[in-house]
This record gives C-alpha cells, sequence and structure tokens, in this order.
C-alpha cells in the first residue's frame, strides 16, 4: 500500500516544475503555437481548400491567454505571414477568400491592439485575472469579523453593484491583544462596481495597516491624510468606524462623510440615530472627527451600513434610513441571526454597491 500511495509523486513534483517553467517563461506554448502555425499554413498550402484562412485566428486566440503581451503581436505577425502563404496557394481570389482575409486581419489588429494595453501591466491574461482573484481575497480577509465571545453576534453582508466581484465598499477589522476590544471600519469608496472596486484593493491594505498602527481616535485623521497624499482625480471615501469594548458594552462611533449609525433599544423597542460631524476621507488636510459614544445593554444592536443600502432617485437619506431602521425593529422579533443578508435581501438595490454590518449584544 505504501508503494502504491508513493507512486504519483514523481508525476507531481514533474507537474509542479512544469507550472513553474510555465510562469517563469512563454517559450513552451510559444513553440507549441509556433508549431501549429506552421502545420496550418503547410496544409493549407498543400491543400489550399481543406483548411480556411480563419484557422489562424485559433493560435492568434490561444497566445492571448498563453504568451506575455509582449510576445502575442510577433506571433500574430507570425500567423498573418501564414495567411498570406495559403493566400499564395489558392488558384484564385473569391469574395469569400477575401471577406475570410479581412476578417482574420481585424481580429490580428484587434489582439495586437489589446496586447499593448496588457503590457503595461507585464502578465498574461490568465496570470492577470488570478492576480484580481488573490487581491479580492484579501479584501475578503482583511474584512473578516473577529471572533468574539458568545454573548455578541457580527454579521456583514455585502452586494456589488451589477453582480460584479470587486466593489468599492469595504470594511477592516482590528481586534486588542487582550481580546477585550475590536474595531470595525466601513468604507465606501467613491464611484461603484470595478471602478471603485480598483482604489479598494488599494485602501483596503492601507487602512487595515492603519487600524493596528494608530489609537482608535487618530484612525480617520490618518486614514484622510493617506487619501490626499494619492492625489487621486477622483480620490476620496466615506467612512464609519466604530470602536467597542466587549466586556463593558461600551462603544464610540466616529463618521467621516458617511450616513451615520443605527442604535437599536431592546430595552423600548425604538432605535436612534448616532450621528456626529467629519468631512469626507481625502479632502480636507489637517480634518478632524467627532465621537459619540453609548453602551449597548442586552439585546442591542449596532447597524452601520453604507449609502447604497439607504440612498435612492426615488428616496432621500433620511427616509432611506427609516426604511433601514424598520427592517431593524423587526430583527428584534424574528432574530439576528442572518440579519445583514435579510435586510439587504429586502432593502437592496442592483445598481449600486451596499454594504450592512450588525453588531448584537445577546
Amino acid at each position: 500500500m505504501t508503494g502504491l500511495m508513493a507512486r504519483p509523486r514523481p508525476l507531481a513534483g514533474l507537474a509542479l516544475r512544469l507550472r513553474r517553467r510555465l510562469d517563469a517563461s512563454d517559450q513552451i506554448p510559444l513553440v507549441f503555437l509556433l508549431v501549429m502555425v506552421v502545420a496550418f499554413a503547410t496544409v493549407g498550402a498543400i491543400e489550399p481548400n481543406s483548411l480556411p484562412y480563419t484557422a489562424m485566428v485559433l493560435p492568434m486566440f490561444i497566445a492571448t491567454l498563453w504568451l506575455h503581451p509582449r510576445t502575442v503581436p510577433w506571433l500574430v505577425i507570425v500567423c498573418l505571414l501564414g495567411v498570406c502563404v495559403m493566400l499564395a496557394a489558392q488558384p484564385q481570389a473569391t469574395s469569400r477568400s477575401v471577406l475570410r482575409i479581412a476578417v482574420t486581419f481585424a481580429v490580428a489588429l484587434l489582439i495586437i491592439v489589446t496586447s499593448f494595453r496588457r503590457s503595461r501591466l507585464g502578465v498574461s491574461a490568465p496570470r492577470s485575472e488570478s492576480m484580481f482573484i488573490d487581491l479580492r481575497e484579501r479584501i475578503v480577509k482583511q474584512g473578516t469579523l473577529p471572533v468574539v465571545p458568545d454573548a455578541w453576534q457580527l454579521e456583514a453582508e455585502f452586494r456589488s453593484a451589477g453582480g460584479t466581484a470587486f466593489a468599492g465598499d469595504f470594511i477592516v477589522t482590528g481586534k486588542s491583544a487582550d481580546g477585550n476590544e475590536i474595531d470595525i471600519v466601513v468604507v465606501d469608496v467613491s464611484g461603484k462596481g470595478v471602478d471603485a472596486g480598483s482604489r479598494a484593493l488599494l485602501l483596503s491594505g492601507a487602512f487595515g495597516g492603519l487600524l493596528s498602527a494608530v489609537p482608535a481616535e487618530q484612525f480617520l485623521p490618518a486614514a484622510s491624510a493617506y487619501l490626499i497624499r494619492q492625489d487621486w482625480a477622483e480620490g476620496f471615501a466615506t467612512a464609519i468606524h466604530l470602536h467597542l469594548d466587549l466586556t463593558s458594552g461600551d462603544f464610540t462611533v466616529r463618521k467621516a462623510g458617511h450616513p451615520p449609525a443605527l442604535w437599536l433599544r431592546a430595552g423600548s423597542g425604538q432605535w436612534q440615530v448616532l450621528d456626529s460631524e467629519g468631512p469626507v476621507l481625502g479632502v480636507i488636510p489637517g480634518a478632524t472627527f467627532d465621537a459619540v459614544s453609548g453602551r449597548l445593554a442586552s439585546g442591542d444592536a449596532l447597524l452601520l451600513y453604507t449609502d447604497g443600502l439607504v440612498e435612492s432617485t426615488d428616496r432621500d437619506l433620511h427616509s432611506g434610513i427609516d426604511r433601514l431602521a424598520g427592517r431593524g425593529q423587526r430583527l428584534m422579533q424574528r432574530g439576528f441571526a442572518g440579519g445583514a443578508s435579510w435586510i439587504i435581501g429586502e432593502i437592496g438595490r442592483a445598481d449600486d454597491d451596499q454594504a450592512l454590518v450588525v453588531v448584537h449584544r445577546r
């Protein structure tokens, strides 16, 4: 049995070495594609009617997936030379063959233009996609809610505009060394969908580092100063920062141009808007951010959210907050388990990024 289990290891090692070789160089796929082009050109020259000119589109397309962007134009030129060889073997040109040649050259031009644009990134299409996927996973990991005692319940839910994988809304979290205090920051980058998602990729890592490096009262000023240094054309963001003591229930909320937090009080069944002053991040140097404090009693909850959940063309911010608060009060009746997902499912929209964090003291 041991011998049988050990046999696949050389194959696994070979596959790993081959994968590393492919990641380091595109020589192997380039040779393969050159052989394919030569084979197509040879067959087309010997049997002119057996292979159309458009067959050369296949190696050009594969090249966009396998080869480095700077190598793709050279492979495309070789493919066009192969088309010329196939054309020379034709007894006579027909209107159909002229159309096929035009389509092939048009596709070749499009691939060359695309490869020049991708050359700024310096990696092939699959590698660039895997890089973005890895960055997105890092954003998700950065915003993983901390583990809290059983007396507390934390939930977060995100929806992006158009259902894309990238969005401008994200969260970053932190926890004190003794585990008694947590920080949750909900950020809304200007723009929506993929456009805002590229800036969120950078800011999530930077804000996560700041959250662990500075005291709670200094986080928003430091985040604003960081954004100002980026000097982006559309470089502002809004944020709300919750600092919570898990032992006493004491909390402090600061916001930067962000919709206010909602405090659901279990004792009275009412809700309170925790509003405070603070400009958006990345606009005013040396900005200050006021704090609102309180203490969560048993059964109380806080809702932190982005404007995509409460603002729309058919309602203003205040009516949107009222609507959200109404759903929050219903959570007290149905239970807070799965509450974040339920609320976004009830009042969320598909045309804007949305995020919601529910903090509940059981």
